[in-house]
């Protein structure tokens, strides 16, 4: 067999350590992407979700991920969902286990080399079950004070999914800023036993309304079609719905999941995904949540009123203002 020379030998292997230095400079777009499946419960328009699957897309875009989504995945058929796409090879899996705890982090051990993020009431499960929640109480608790400032009878609504300790700490929060601004409020609370029943939301928010409260928290989607068919004001979720509603929906706690979704995607790239809380990530200082812009209210909710809101808000941000976080049921307080 006839030798090579040294010389082609030589540029045989430079030619092969500058490809593979191409490959490694490669941009991230044009790298394998990391797959991420995202599972709910319920329609990915409904609140919650839809941050989840906002940030989730915004990612897509950049062309950092592989994104693909199973909706109203009842509770029964979650387990089996998330196996599937475990086994299909998706590196990251975000959705919520509040009613599937003990499945998914079953699941969860099964699957060790797959990254699971999920909502929930529970703690962290080594090595590979991450868990949030919206931490949004810090917004909540701003606009608790407007709604306190803006309600003419003192009287407030609230109508919640289920009283789970994501869900109870936001409506403290509201009260409590209400209460800071309108020491008299009192309130009505109502929980209507589910994510998404829109119908179920509003008559609960008539019934308030009926009552006297003229303004609602409208923690479900419902609420806020209540309150403009009777001509009161609406505080918003998690959501900017004041679009939809101008002249009803003064203000809303903004939740961004963005921080969380990027700090995830992030770590299961450099390998570095592991067991742990990103409820902090939705607070105000990570800029996971923030209360919405006042819009068409700008003008017609009291200065002092949004003086008073302005100052907490930076209270809140330079920490020396912390938002007391109560996940007990909260009560009606009104006679």
């Amino acid at each position: 067999m006839r030798s090579v020379p040294t010389s082609a030998l030589r540029r045989l292997t430079l030619g092969l350590a500058a490809a593979s230095l191409a490959v490694l400079a490669l941009p991230a777009s044009a790298q394998a992407k990391l797959k991420v499946a995202g599972i709910y419960t319920v329609p990915v328009e409904q609140q919650w979700v839809s941050r989840i699957n906002k940030a989730l897309k915004a990612a897509e875009a950049r062309g950092e991920i592989e994104y693909a989504f199973s909706e109203n995945v009842s509770n029964a058929d979650y387990e089996r969902v998330l196996r599937q796409y475990a086994e299909k090879g998706y590196g990251l899996v975000v959705g919520e286990a509040f009613a599937v705890e003990a499945a998914a982090r079953k699941v969860a051990k099964d699957y060790p080399k797959t990254a699971f993020l999920l909502g929930s009431s529970g703690k962290p499960q080594a090595p590979n079950f991450a868990v949030f929640d919206n931490y949004i109480q810090e917004p909540a608790y701003l606009s608790g004070m407007i709604a306190g400032g803006v309600s003419k009878s003192g009287k407030i609504g609230l109508v919640g999914g289920f009283p789970i300790p994501e869900v109870n700490r936001l409506m403290h929060a509201f009260m409590a800023g209400a209460k800071e601004v309108n020491p008299k409020a009192e309130f009505t609370v109502s929980f209507i036993n589910s994510w998404f029943d829109p119908p179920k939301a509003k008559e609960a928010a008539f019934a308030m309304i009926d009552k006297g409260a003229d303004v609602m928290y409208a923690e479900r989607f419902g609420v806020s079609d209540a309150a403009k068919e009777r001509k009161v004001l609406a505080i918003g979720n998690v959501i900017d719905t004041q679009a939809q509603y101008p002249d009803t929906v003064v203000a809303s706690a903004l939740w961004h999941m963005e921080p969380s979704i990027d700090r995830a995607i992030k770590a299961v790239k450099t390998n570095a995904f592991k067991a742990e809380d990103y409820g902090p990530y939705s607070m105000m200082k990570h800029k996971g949540s923030e209360l919405a812009p006042l819009g068409t209210f700008e003008k017609k909710v009291p200065a002092d009123v949004i003086a008073k809101v302005r100052a907490k808000e930076k209270a809140i941000l330079d920490g020396s203002f912390v938002v007391k976080v109560d996940d007990s049921q909260p009560k009606s307080t009104a006679k």
